[in-house]
């Protein structure tokens, strides 16, 4: 890596990429891409974090680092710091503060000051890109959206307006930036180049509930919400923001992983053996249970008559799943688990009859729900309700393992499919248990899970939607999720081409985990049997329809399911 220096700047060229650290006001100039505003703001809960007076760069070089210091006189902060490191392949931008407080929203690649040039308010990163790609599922249907377009990394989301973002909870925590204009549709990926930026942290220090990309004017920064659940006493340093370039945005997310891995801030892979069973095809009933609506809700449909009647209509036509899913609503309650005996009055003896034949059998468990659990064992809002059963709690991680005893011990269930994740008991007024929040949270609520599984039966499969990689050793198949239905112009996405964007999506974060290629909902059979084709070359396949297509109505012949059969033998 070699470094010029002249009176107004550095000059760095790594062969990778060729920056300008100015050494009279805090910005870089990465060429081609973005002028970095190296304003960062660290705000607290009692106030806004605002720079009065930036010094020049500090520049210390070790063994083919290069370490830029940028000291900020601040109004939140006895000492704040933006560090920019470069090595020859990355550049690593943080924030590092001293003093006392309470984290609200931490900004990097700009924040809010007063310059010595007296220039005040909010200042950006200037972008130079065209596109920036999200990795993450949203509705609109948009993989890469123009630069001038936000998007948000997060565990919180739901199906109401500008919510709709968090089917992948959490997603890996990289954007990745084209030099080209994204016009390849819905889910188009242009060619090279691209530039990474991926968040590099553990999860101890994944306390925050959302990245935010804001884009404004030709600029942007970027926003983590740690919604006043972290606090500081003493130091702290911000993740890292990792630039590096690439080939594609699929290099950037596995150079995102690799990243982490290095660091030994996630794991290199699975943590528990893979079992032969995990990878047979799967039958999840949601899909029918829509699809026998009619009026009614389908959760009313979850029910040991009517999976025997789908599964007896699929094995008459040579569709014979290895593992069947009962789903949503199998339960009286969604947070202490326990059979409805008025929807399934023999499960133990069901669970029995499915192994004798083969099979195998998991249970949609609904992660976060306080339904049935003491207020006792849950997060609680300002009122004293409970919002999210609480993985802090020591109570309700032994309620945990106590249920797991109950239904992989007792009932003889295999493992579950885990949904929800994106449900997160969000607020800054919110008390648990304990003092972990954000991403971190969320893993320690898997980790009780997936820890309490293991204990009762080491090889009970467990599914999450969650292909972030400091996930790895709280999940041993990804699934894809929910299928979404249209792009920003409202015109119709193939279902096809949303399920090959999320494999690539979670291999590339996850590649040595199992992938649960999901299937609902299908706006018609058409899509559903394209869809279905697809499955088997892109991961574990799963049928979640039996008799019709729940959003056309239209009928499931005899002939497609005896095409679905072939597609699983081949």
């Amino acid at each position: 890596m070699r470094i010029t220096t002249t009176d107004q700047a550095y000059f760095l060229d790594s062969g990778h990429y060729r920056l300008t650290v100015s050494r009279t006001d805090p910005s870089a100039e990465l060429e081609g891409w973005m002028s970095l505003s190296l304003i960062a703001s660290v705000h607290t809960a009692g106030g806004r974090d605002e720079t009065y007076e930036t010094l020049p760069p500090v520049l210390v070089e070790r063994e083919g680092v290069a370490i830029f210091d940028f000291p900020q006189r601040t109004t939140a902060w006895e000492t704040k710091i933006v560090r920019l490191t470069c090595t020859p392949e990355t550049i690593a931008l943080e924030v590092r503060v001293e003093g006392d407080g309470v984290l609200g929203d931490v900004t990097l690649l700009g924040g809010r000051a007063v310059l010595n040039t007296r220039a005040a308010g909010t200042f950006r990163s200037g972008l130079h890109a065209r596109g920036v790609f999200n990795p993450t599922p949203t509705h609109p249907v948009h993989v890469v959206r123009p630069v001038s377009t936000p998007l948000a990394l997060t565990v919180i989301g739901d199906a109401s307006p500008g919510r709709l973002h968090a089917v992948f909870s959490p997603p890996p925590l990289v954007l990745a930036f084209s030099k080209e204009e994204p016009d390849g549709g819905a889910t188009g990926v242009p060619g090279g180049p691209w530039l990474g930026a991926s968040v590099r942290a553990g999860i101890t220090d994944l306390t925050f509930t959302e990245l935010a990309y804001e884009p404004l004017d030709g600029g942007a920064l970027l926003r983590f919400d740690y919604e006043c659940h972290t606090v500081v006493h003493g130091s702290w340093s911000s993740p890292a923001v990792v630039f590096r370039a690439a080939a594609s945005p699929w290099e950037a997310i596995a150079h995102h992983r690799d990243d982490l891995v290095a660091h030994g801030l996630a794991p290199a892979g699975p943590v528990h053996e893979r079992h032969e069973w995990w990878s047979e095809p799967i039958f999840c009933g949601w899909g029918a249970q829509c699809a026998r609506a009619d009026g009614r809700s389908p959760v009313d449909l979850s029910r040991q008559d009517l999976y025997d009647e789908w599964l007896a209509r699929l094995e008459e036509h040579g569709v014979v799943p290895g593992t069947i899913v009962i789903d949503d609503r199998w339960q009286l309650t969604y947070g202490d688990l326990r059979p409805d005996p008025a929807k399934w009055p023999a499960p133990r003896e069901w669970i029995a009859a499915r192994h004798a034949r083969g099979q195998r059998v998991l249970l949609w468990w609904r992660a976060w729900s306080p339904d049935g659990l003491p207020a006792e064992e849950c997060v609680l809002d300002a009122g004293g309700r409970a919002v999210a059963a609480d993985p802090s709690n020591p109570a309700y991680r032994l309620r945990v393992q106590e249920i797991m005893e109950r239904l992989l011990g007792d009932l003889g269930a295999d493992g579950f499919k885990i949904d929800f994740t994106q449900w997160f008991p969000s607020g800054s007024h919110l008390k648990a248990y304990g003092s972990t929040w954000g991403l971190a949270l969320l893993h320690e609520l898997l980790a009780t899970l997936y820890d309490a599984a293991k204990r009762v039966k080491p090889d009970a499969l467990m599914i999450t939607h969650t292909p972030h990689p400091v996930f790895a050793d709280v999940t041993d198949m990804i699934r894809l999720n929910d299928v979404l239905e249209r792009d920003p112009h409202d015109n119709p996405v193939p279902a096809v081409d949303q399920l090959r964007f999320r494999h690539a999506v979670a291999t590339h974060a996850m590649p040595g985990h199992l992938v649960d290629t999901d299937q609902w909902p299908m706006p018609s059979r058409a899509d559903w049997l394209a869809y279905a084709e697809a499955q088997p070359a892109l991961g574990v396949p799963a049928l979640y329809y039996a008799e019709s297509i729940d959003n056309s109505g239209e009928e499931i012949t005899g002939d497609d399911l005896r095409l679905v059969a072939g597609w699983w033998r081949r």
